[in-house]
């Protein structure tokens, strides 16, 4: 009889945190901004697949690939090569005033996943996500002359000053930074296991959609709207997958009454949901699409797509230094190739997408046989590897303080992994994580939650 290897496990050589790992982090205190929140003792030396080594030889297994950036994994040789190869050509040019072919050929690829027949995309490249939801709130602002803008409760734009003002997740995000972007407001997002105004699971939606309306009768002008900013799949307030109908009807609000549909797919974009894009799912078309994040596999870049008829903005209105920066660019091109099936990555099927959906599935299924274990799980939710944990108290309300102590369980079991909304642990690895690599980090979350009976 042959014996199966056992399939690779967590090692942890010393105590967390290891005594390097201990030093970089007084040194870090002692240097670097205030503001960066460590919430974990690890700092990495090198990393394969979705395994992280820290400096102090402990091995990780990845839950949440750099908050849903490293899509191809660490070090995947793909990238590597196409990164080499590339910044021994040249590192900047500046896409602002010079065309290179690398970002031309990108930005054909990235609009053949957006692009509907008689409807033609282009691309503005950033740096980062923040950078492009702030070009898309330009852009929408420019296109239809009007100046209000309406976000969601529970989102997650970014850190820059337009950014933080869409932002609705935390407080913490805006106090002692105001005054912050003016004519802006936010409506409830959709969120089944919590509904909204008085509604069901059911209803929650159209009851989103009611509120927005009512606004446009006694608050807010609708001719005065330029846009409507949401995640087709929210991010930071919870990883929420939102009613079917909401986002069709979204759409036809903003068509009745001329307002720009703007999608931020910085963290459920880029096939961590199945799909190329998680709006994808609900059959439905944005007017602008902001992606960053997973775009590049961890090389800084983002990428702001729009119709040809909305992207009318003038020469030289807006602008990049390092935006489309070619190595960021040979990167992306190189997690397109994966994530299309032109590069195969082994024991991951045709292609990352597909791998992500059915590696996915296993996962939630495996959860919601978790759920129906521990009462302290409220619900499991998600799409592909784009998915939600969310613990509560006995009477159902949020519970973050058992969140934070399984988490940190988790982490001190080997499981790289962070928090998200009030109370809930998302997971969102490489999407290259094989079915048995999950296996092995669902057994260390089985683990842990047996722990906080």
């Amino acid at each position: 009889m042959t014996t199966l290897p056992k399939p690779r496990q967590p090692e942890l050589k010393t105590a967390l945190p290891g005594p390097k790992t201990a030093s970089i982090m007084e040194r870090d205190s002692q240097h670097l901004s205030t503001s960066y929140m460590r919430p974990y003792p690890f700092v990495p030396d090198h990393g394969e697949g979705v395994w992280l080594t820290d400096v102090d030889g402990n091995t990780m297994l990845d839950f949440f690939a750099g908050i849903a950036v490293s899509t191809t994994g660490h070090a995947h040789p793909h990238v590597v090569q196409a990164v080499q190869e590339q910044i021994t050509k040249f590192t900047h040019v500046c896409l602002t005033d010079y065309p290179q072919e690398i970002t031309t050929s990108l930005a054909e690829r990235l609009v053949k996943h957006v692009e509907r027949p008689g409807e033609k995309w282009r691309v503005f490249f950033s740096n980062s996500g923040a950078e492009a939801v702030e070009a898309a709130v330009k852009l929408a602002r420019n296109h239809t002359g009007r100046q209000h803008i309406i976000s969601t409760m529970g989102s997650f734009h970014g850190r820059t000053y337009g950014a933080i003002t869409l932002t609705g997740s935390k407080t913490k995000y805006k106090r002692g930074f105001g005054p912050l972007l003016p004519a802006v407001s936010h409506v409830p997002y959709p969120n089944p296991f919590r509904p909204p105004l008085g509604s069901t699971p059911e209803t929650c939606g159209q009851a989103v959609l009611e509120h927005i309306e009512s606004l446009f009768v006694g608050i807010l002008p609708a001719d005065e709207v330029a846009a409507i900013i949401v995640e087709p799949m929210q991010g930071e307030g919870g990883y929420i997958v939102p009613p079917a109908d909401f986002l069709p009807g979204l759409r036809a609000l903003c068509d009745k009454y001329g307002i720009m549909l703007i999608f931020d797919e910085v963290q459920a974009g880029m096939g961590r949901t199945g799909k190329m894009f998680s709006f994808q799912h609900f059959d439905v078309q944005p007017d602008i699409i902001t992606s960053a994040k997973g775009i590049a596999s961890g090389m800084p870049l983002g990428a702001l797509l729009a119709k040809e008829s909305v992207m009318t903005w003038p020469v030289g209105s807006h602008g990049s230094t390092y935006g489309g920066n070619p190595v960021a660019a040979a990167a992306s091109h190189a997690t397109l190739d994966l994530l299309e099936g032109r590069v195969q990555h082994p024991g991951c099927g045709a292609n990352l997408m597909d791998n992500a959906a059915q590696v996915g599935e296993f996962i939630m299924g495996e959860l919601k046989k978790m759920q129906a274990e521990f009462p302290f799980l409220g619900d499991v939710r998600g799409r592909g590897l784009f998915i939600g944990l969310e613990f509560v108290k006995p009477d159902g309300s949020p519970d973050g303080a058992l969140r934070d102590r399984a988490s940190m369980a988790m982490f001190e079991r080997g499981l790289l992994n962070l928090d998200c909304g009030e109370a809930v642990i998302r997971i969102s690895p490489p999407l290259i994580l094989t079915r048995e690599e999950a296996a092995t980090g669902l057994e260390i979350m089985r683990e842990t939650l047996r722990t906080l009976k």
